[in-house]
Formats: structure tokens, sequence, C-alpha cells
């Protein structure tokens, strides 16, 4: 079989395209991979009111490079997914890539996301397009990877729709930049972790976990002139009601509440690491935090 592809493709050589060539044979080589993923990009696939896709390239800064995939979601208008911490409803995005080859690791990345009246309160999420960047480790760096993903997510309009879809791409060696230009602009979407000399940042959590009313208090600095300023805070561990702002940006500075549905509540978090997301048009942030 191998002598056979071989001679094939070494009579087709002058006609084809080197890159369609490559990725035929890597392709042959995963198990039947495509030939658009010798580009390193899936088809589209049509879900519920949706399209999903896989995007990849090589971003290079500070003479160090790194392979990025992407996890493209296009949404007809009025429909929305979600965020890792979904809110008062819904349900976060699932990324299985156990079918995969030849990786070591995938770490998706999640760009700041906004809140949306839902009919079971408020969501946290995107609507449109997004795209969640993956960072993409090799187990043996200078051999091809085979991306396989198993992609869950919720679709929502007036209900809310699961939807399951499986996608591949073979990303070879030398993969190129790809479509490093639209990885670059998602990555720019991604929350980044707070600094003191930058901003969005918080400036002071207060916990008052002991009382009837049990409540998380934040104080935060944003841009001057900033816009569509927020902050969602969620733990891996428990379940983080959505905070509510104590009134609009006055001087750049900021107030959220986090109200806590019972003393049994707070006792939960106590001990627990949140994450606290700012968010505006100027930026994004995120911060540690552990409530003692």
């Amino acid at each position: 079989m191998s002598v056979i592809v071989t001679s094939f493709f070494a009579r087709r050589a002058t006609s084809l395209p080197t890159g369609l060539v490559f990725g035929a044979i890597l392709g042959l080589a995963f198990g039947g991979v495509a030939l658009a993923a010798s580009l390193g990009q899936s088809p589209w696939i049509d879900q519920t009111n949706s399209k999903v896709r896989l995007v990849s390239g090589t971003l290079t800064s500070d003479d160090s490079s790194a392979i990025y995939a992407g996890v493209q979601l296009r949404m007809e208008p009025g429909w929305k997914t979600y965020w890792r911490n979904p809110g008062d409803s819904g349900v976060p995005p699932r990324f299985d890539w156990s079918g995969s080859k030849n990786l070591n690791s995938a770490e998706v990345l999640y760009p700041a996301p906004h809140r949306f009246a839902d009919v079971g309160g408020t969501a946290i999420g995107y609507k449109s397009d997004v795209l969640f960047p993956v960072k993409i480790t090799p187990e043996r760096s200078g051999e091809p990877v085979k991306l396989t993903l198993a992609f869950d997510y919720g679709l929502c309009k007036d209900l809310c729709i699961p939807n399951e879809v499986t996608l591949g791409v073979a990303l070879p060696p030398n993969l190129g930049q790809g479509d490093a230009r639209l990885l670059k602009t998602a990555l720019a979407q991604v929350p980044e972790p707070a600094q003191t000399d930058t901003l969005p940042r918080i400036v002071q959590i207060t916990a008052k976990l002991d009382g009837p009313t049990p409540t998380l208090e934040v104080e935060a600095l944003f841009p001057s002139g900033a816009t569509g300023t927020d902050l969602f805070v969620e733990s891996s561990e428990v379940i983080v009601p959505v905070p509510k702002a104590l009134g609009p940006l006055t001087g750049g500075k900021q107030r959220f509440t986090v109200t806590l549905l019972s003393p049994a509540e707070a006792d939960a978090i106590k001990g627990k690491p949140l994450t606290f997301t700012l968010v505006s048009n100027e930026g994004s942030s995120e911060t540690n935090w552990t409530a003692e």
C-alpha cells in the first residue's frame, strides 16, 4: 500500500501544489484527515443555527514561536453561547482532545465574555462570532500533530440547545503562519494576569461572609473613558453568583457586589481559589484570590 501511494504522488507531484501533496500524505498517515487539513484548517461544520471549524497557525514573538489552534464558532443573529462560567443558566463549552495524536497538551484560552439577559436570569458568554485560542504542545517536536476535537457547546436564543461536533485537522511540522492574524486577534481578547501598574485591576476585595447576608464587595479601577465595564467571578470548585455593579463607572472607579444566597454558600467558598475577571472595551484582566 505504501509503495502504491508513494508511486501515485510521485506521478502527480508536478500537477499538485506541494502543500496539498503533503496534506494528502499526512491525511493517509493519520487515517483519512480531509485534504483541507493540509492548510491547517478544517471545513466549516453546520450545527443548529451555527457553524464551527478549526484553524491553526504558528505565532512568533521575541525570537520564540508557538503553535496555536483555534476553535471558531459563528452564530446566527440572536443566538449566543457560554463562557466557562455560564452565569445563572446554560452550560459551559467542553473541549475533548483525547482522540488526538502526538499531542502533549491543548490549553484552551477564553476571550473576555459579556453578560446577557436570559430567561433564567443573567447569562455570561458570547454572541455572533467567538474564537477560542488553543496553545498546542506536541509530544514529539518536529513531527506532525493530528488534532481531533469533540466539542460540546450550548447554543441559546429563547431555549438552550446542546450541540456536539467532532472536528479534525492535521498540523505539519512546518505549519507556517496559517491563520496567525485571526489567532492574534482572538488572543488579544483573552484577559491578561492583573498587574499593579496596568488597568483594569482590582483595588480591594472585602469579604463579609459571616453575617445573615454574606457578600463579596469589589472595588476596581478601569482606564479613563472605558465602556462596557464589568466583573465576573468563578471557581472550579464552587458555584459563584453573578456580580452586580453598585453604580456606574465614576472617575475610573467602579464597585461590584457578589451576594451569596446563604451562610452555607458563604462557608463553601472559604478557602477556595476564585478568579475575578474584569472586562472593558479598553482591555481585560484576571486576578486570583482566596477567601480566608
